[in-house]
């Protein structure tokens, strides 16, 4: 994986094979991120990124100047990795080690951006509870946008709060607002 734009672009990312991830596509990311940049000036908003794997968005976002990110796995294997990058990058990303149902149960503190991309095998249960969960303990900010990336065989389009959604390939990113 590389950093496709901002201070680190062009910068590959080689993620330890153990890892249980599946990181986003350079296609998806730069098509994703070619929409953001119409919506937002990174340096001014807060992210939150669930289900990190390798902090591949992550470190998108530090690279075009968000200083405020957090990332959020289970897997103690992605949030050390994620910590060390980040170090060696010197960008500011936060990690926690949870469950992200549990984490989006206790939370409070509001984002402009909540993304999250889930194994792309869960249940439409476990989709639908994100936005629920996130809508629910209202944790974006007023302008604030959920992302939410599967298969393009999944369809969130009867979930609260769905807007639109986009396909590059074989993935699709569902908005929420």
């Amino acid at each position: 994986m590389r950093i496709i734009s901002g201070t680190y672009k062009g910068r590959k990312i080689v993620a330890p094979n153990k890892l249980p991830v599946r990181p986003t596509t350079d296609m998806a990311k730069e098509a994703l991120f070619n929409i953001l940049n119409n919506q937002y000036y990174f340096d001014d908003i807060s992210v939150l990124d669930l289900f990190s794997g390798t902090g591949n968005i992550c470190y998108e976002f530090a690279s075009r100047g968000t200083e405020h990110i957090t990332a959020v796995d289970d897997h103690y294997g992605c949030i050390k990795f994620i910590n060390d990058t980040a170090a060696s990058f010197e960008m500011p990303i936060n990690t926690i080690k949870s469950d992200v149902f549990k984490f989006l149960e206790n939370f409070r503190q509001k984002h402009t951006i909540i993304f999250a991309d889930p194994p792309y095998n869960f249940d439409i249960d476990l989709f639908s509870k994100i936005p629920e969960l996130i809508f629910q303990n209202n944790l974006l900010e007023e302008d604030g946008l959920l992302i939410i990336e599967h298969s393009k065989h999944t369809d969130l389009s009867h979930l609260d709060h769905y807007s639109h959604s986009k396909k590059y390939g074989g993935n699709m990113f569902s908005f929420f607002v």
